[in-house]
């Protein structure tokens, strides 16, 4: 009888203590770039309207509809719904949750990207709303890429390749998407030198790697540092696949860049790491280059940048 109690005890206690929802496990990130663009634009251009039209918000609706394909017709046609005052609260059940998923998702990944920020030109700030993550690639280097994502790779292990390679001039300037924290810096036997960033919501963990050979960082950049979008922080080169240091053994210059989503901490670091397929935001991305002039032996950059949403963080 004793147990019985006990037992009955502790499932009333199970039952008021809170369920909380088991993280993200994977998402397949296939938002075409024509979508992409068109969301933002949307969202820019409505930003001080009554009606804001979230590029999230329309992303996760129209991908609701198509199983995440996001079409530019599905896109446009979520804009019109909710132009016209739908709220996708009113989504039924089952296409609700559909929504919730790919909004938790679509916010891991792209949460960090349009935001508040101000530019210094001619020793004055213009703040607007924008687009104020950066291409990986300063403004004025030419660089090409495709979408490798997935690609075999044998070095070490077979694989997939879990990321963009982009193919430029060494030692072209690299430089931060988002701004965050350096989690990781230093060699690494399969991306060679290599930089690894956290966004400040802890959602996105940024990865650059293949950096140049004896000169991989940018002056000063250390582990723990924290640098802002579009801040210089390294080279492109052909470091890795190798476990000496210092070693060129990867043929073609490029800039490996990939993405991975933190919904957990536990998820950081594991066998089912959740790496997106970023070609085409680096597509979108390529409308916003950070531009960087070398005077004196130093790099300095053209135009200071404030992100005006971290405007309450200690930079």
């Amino acid at each position: 009888m004793k147990r019985r109690f006990f037992l009955c005890i502790l499932l009333i206690i199970s039952m008021m203590i809170p369920v909380q929802a088991a993280p993200i496990k994977w998402v397949d990130f296939a938002v075409p770039y024509e979508s992409l663009k068109y969301a933002m634009e949307q969202d820019i251009a409505t930003f001080e309207q009554e009606q804001h039209l979230g590029w999230i918000e329309v992303l996760a609706l129209a991908a609701t509809d198509t199983g995440g394909k996001c079409p530019l017709t599905s896109v446009k046609k979520a804009v019109e719904s909710m132009k016209k005052g739908f709220d996708p609260e009113q989504l039924t059940e089952s296409r609700g949750k559909l929504y919730r998923y790919y909004h938790q998702a679509y916010s891991a990944v792209l949460g960090g990207l349009l935001g508040h920020y101000a530019i210094e030109k001619d020793g004055q700030w213009v703040a607007t709303y924008g687009l104020k993550a950066f291409s990986p690639v300063a403004s004025g280097y030419g660089y090409s890429h495709c979408d490798d994502f997935g690609v075999s790779r044998s070095f070490g292990f077979h694989r997939k390749h879990l990321g963009n390679d982009l193919m430029g001039g060494l030692g072209t300037p690299i430089v931060a998407v988002e701004g965050g924290v350096i989690e990781a810096m230093g060699w690494n036997r399969y991306g060679g030198w290599r930089i690894g960033i956290r966004s400040f919501d802890s959602k996105r963990y940024y990865y650059y790697a293949h950096l140049q050979k004896d000169h991989p960082f940018a002056e000063g950049l250390q582990e723990g540092d924290i640098v802002q979008a579009g801040d210089l922080i390294g080279f492109m080169g052909r470091t890795g696949y190798s476990d000496k240091e210092n070693v060129n053994n990867i043929e073609t210059v490029h800039l490996h860049f990939g993405m991975e989503l933190v919904f957990d901490e536990s998820q950081k670091e594991c066998n089912s790491e959740i790496w997106i397929d970023v070609y085409q935001l680096v597509r979108l991305l390529s409308s916003h280059r950070a531009s960087y002039q070398k005077i004196d032996g130093v790099w300095k950059r053209t135009y200071p940048f404030q992100d005006l949403d971290l405007e309450d963080l200690q930079l």
